[in-house]
């Protein structure tokens, strides 16, 4: 039987179809009805091995029995519920007599064919239904790689400002909650724009690139790592008190100055570091940890750079809340 074309491009193999028939009467008919290049079928009873079977196919086919249409109904209830990357549309088959279960069906999403089905309309409303599911599944991609970009710096790969700005709010309201630590390190290359005025601009975006990558490499999974702008970066350290921010600091200064860069892979760059945290009486808003670590930043620069200093206000003696990463 030749199939109508539904969506915006073809599909490069049969859909995979998982169907959900107690009586395994329905498979062989379905098999006439449906040409093999346009769908591959699998047969299951009811069951706990339908939840996980119905993860590895494009959609399921719910047979409702005469006898008992409620229990198709249930396990349609159990699809809905499952918690998985992906839920499969479902199409159940029902018997018109079976009016409430099918009306139930309907009202939970899934689409109804009555049986005797026409074999036509049958695959119209299959293959409408795949490629809209499909359809769907593009567009949540789209909006997760969408999300991703707005979020992420375009050339180093990391978190950007604005995205770092929110978490930084975000963070700063927890730990004031919970009464926990949260620690910030700003930190700015050294004269990066002899760098770019000696190699050129295309050698310092590979040298922000492979900074940024080092710093990702220093910290742990739960630390945001963001460009502050231009050759500025910033780390974001939940649960972490201002020793154990000295230490990932530390780590960080370390793993750039043994970085070798450049065309040539000779090039070194070093840089300077303020930290700042929280909790501490000058440290009462977002806002505030951020200008002391920038003050803290610049009396590293004023220092001589390529070195970490604390905000002076702040003591390296109060009782630290968590570990240090």
């Amino acid at each position: 039987m030749e199939s109508p074309f539904y969506g915006d491009t073809v599909k490069s193999r049969p859909y995979s179809l998982l169907v959900v028939d107690d009586s395994q009467a329905v498979l062989p008919k379905l098999a006439r009805a449906l040409g093999p290049e346009d769908f591959a079928l699998r047969v299951a009873r009811t069951g706990p091995e339908v939840l996980r079977l119905a993860r590895e196919v494009d959609g399921v086919v719910l047979c409702l029995s005469t006898s008992d249409p409620a229990a198709g109904v249930a396990l349609l209830d159990r699809l809905g519920a499952a918690e998985a990357e992906r839920t499969p549309p479902v199409f159940v088959l029902a018997p018109a007599e079976a009016r409430a279960a099918w009306l139930a069906a309907l009202h939970k999403g899934a689409e109804v064919v009555l049986t005797p089905w026409d074999e036509d309309e049958l695959l119209a409303r299959l293959l409408r239904g795949l490629h809209a599911h499909a359809r769907l599944e593009a567009l949540a991609v789209q909006v997760g790689e969408l999300r991703h970009l707005s979020v992420t710096d375009g050339l180093t790969q990391v978190h950007n400002h604005r995205y770092f700005q929110e978490r930084v709010r975000e963070e700063f309201r927890r730990a004031q909650r919970y009464d926990d630590a949260l620690s910030l390190i700003l930190l700015d290359l050294d004269h990066f724009k002899a760098v770019n005025d000696r190699y050129g601009h295309g050698t310092g975006d590979d040298v922000l690139r492979e900074v940024a990558a080092a710093l990702q490499r220093s910290v742990r999974e739960t630390d945001l790592v963001a460009r502050y702008g231009g050759e500025e970066f910033a780390v974001l350290l939940p649960r972490t008190h201002v020793t154990g921010a000295l230490t990932v600091a530390e780590r960080v200064r370390q793993e750039l100055g043994e970085l070798l860069l450049g065309p040539e892979r000779t090039l070194r760059v070093t840089a300077s570091l303020g930290v700042s945290g929280f909790p501490h009486r000058t440290v009462l808003s977002p806002e505030q940890l951020l200008l002391t670590s920038d003050e803290a930043l610049y009396r590293a620069k004023r220092e001589g750079r390529d070195r970490i200093c604390l905000h002076p206000q702040l003591s390296l003696f109060a009782p630290p809340t968590s570990q240090s990463s």
